[in-house]
């Protein structure tokens, strides 16, 4: 309904707050700009509304009709009054949801938890959502199993302008989408149904059946030049941010079109795909599952890993421009599976391993992936082969490690063992 537009005084306008500038507007609601860090000297508030003002962002004291709050999230200054500004622009807007309605969220986040299944995290924006509500969103439909408040407190209910995590649906639902609560499960299926076929309807009017050679003359006649793309990421937000990225790249000579995107790690699936219509595949903070990567190995797929989109989107336009620089290349060196875990006092987590294929090395990174999704990437506290401390520990043998600043290794867990190196890109990489 309110956009708060958070500007850092000391850094004034990123291309981040112009991303969301253009999200705002787009959205056509009112924008109240409130410029942080005040607390810091130097800060100069008038540079900043002149940086806005080139986004008709014009201050209500120049003529305009946005309004600026000065503020410190680290002492509190001026939150006051944005929480005041706020009030004041709802009741302008006449904001208003009946609660005793049937509930109508929408999707802000969605992902896949191991154990609670799909997860969404909802805005309640009419009526009141309570536990048991057969619910539709998209082409799944559900029940609220398990509902969570901001504090992830377990509640029976939330009513308008509530936001809260709840389980349950069939599957994942995506951000933005709403969920809708509907009187009985029979007419959750019914609605569901119908939103599966009139998509796959749409899908199939849509795909062309263009062979890779078809694909690739295209291109070498000059007639088609596109970049097509395979996304995978961990959570349903991911994948629309990282789709919204990658085609705003297009340009006049080369377009960037994903093909598929979805929630969870590279499958084999996603490899045949991107085989059958010539495509890179881009996996954000998850794994390939083995067979996958075989796969690609063999039939030459290029699978890409980030976990910052700024890396991605700026590899991409490389790619595009052809003007390929000296790129940082990982070499995986092996795999450990995690077979028990200690507690140490004033150690922390120790985990037992066995070296399931290559080696781990003590002075190299590592990350660790549970359920194909990777939990964390750092480097090695410690690595020992029984007691004593070892540089390296190869295939089939037995270790005990420490990862830095990370405890929550469970049993199952995956170790992955590698290093960057700089080699010299190729027009083929």
């Amino acid at each position: 309904d309110i956009v708060v537009l958070v500007v850092a005084g000391d850094d004034g306008v990123m291309p981040q707050t112009k991303e969301a500038i253009n999200h705002a507007k787009s959205a056509n609601v009112p924008i109240i700009v409130a410029v942080n860090k005040i607390d810091k000297p130097g800060v100069d508030i008038d540079r900043i509304k002149k940086e806005l003002t080139e986004f008709e962002m014009v201050p209500e004291e120049w003529g305009g009709d946005t309004i600026y709050v000065p503020v410190s999230a680290k002492t509190g200054q001026g939150i006051e009054q944005l929480l005041e500004f706020i009030h004041l622009q709802s009741e302008i807007l006449e904001l208003k949801a009946d609660p005793s309605s049937l509930a109508k969220c929408v999707v802000v986040e969605s992902r896949l938890d191991k154990g609670r299944g799909s997860v969404m995290s909802v805005l309640v924006q009419e009526g009141t959502l309570r536990l048991g509500d057969n619910i539709v969103s998209g082409g799944e439909f559900g029940r609220v199993r398990d509902m969570r408040d901001d504090r992830g407190a377990k509640v029976k209910e939330a009513g308008p302008s509530k936001a809260v995590e709840i389980t349950g649906l069939s599957g994942i639902a995506v951000a933005g989408d709403l969920v809708n609560v509907v009187k009985d499960e029979k007419t959750a299926k019914q609605i569901s149904q119908m939103r599966v076929n009139i998509a796959r309807e749409k899908e199939l009017a849509q795909s062309s059946r263009v062979s890779l050679d078809d694909l690739y003359n295209k291109i070498a006649e000059g007639d088609l030049k596109e970049l097509r793309v395979v996304v995978k990421a961990d959570t349903a937000g991911s994948v629309e941010v990282l789709t919204d990225t990658l085609e705003k790249l297009s340009t006049s000579k080369v377009v960037v079109k994903v093909i598929h995107g979805a929630v969870g790690g590279i499958t084999e699936n996603d490899v045949t795909l991107a085989i059958a219509s010539g495509a890179i595949i881009v996996g954000f903070n998850v794994r390939p599952q083995t067979n996958a990567k075989k796969v690609a190995e063999q039939k030459g797929v290029e699978i890409r890993l980030y976990k910052i989109i700024y890396e991605l989107s700026d590899d991409i336009q490389t790619a595009m421009a052809g003007l390929l620089a000296p790129q940082e290349i990982e070499k995986v060196l092996g795999h450990v599976e995690v077979k028990e875990v200690y507690n140490i006092p004033r150690v922390g987590t120790v985990a037992g391993c066995q070296v399931v294929d290559g080696k781990i090395v003590r002075s190299n990174q590592v990350r660790l992936v549970r359920d194909d999704v990777v939990v964390y990437t750092g480097k090695l506290a410690s690595l020992k082969r029984f007691k004593d401390d070892a540089k390296e520990i190869t295939q089939g043998k037995e270790c005990g490690l420490s990862i830095e600043n990370y405890n929550d290794i469970k049993v199952g867990d995956k170790i992955e063992s590698f290093e960057i190196e700089q080699v010299a890109a190729s027009l083929d990489s």
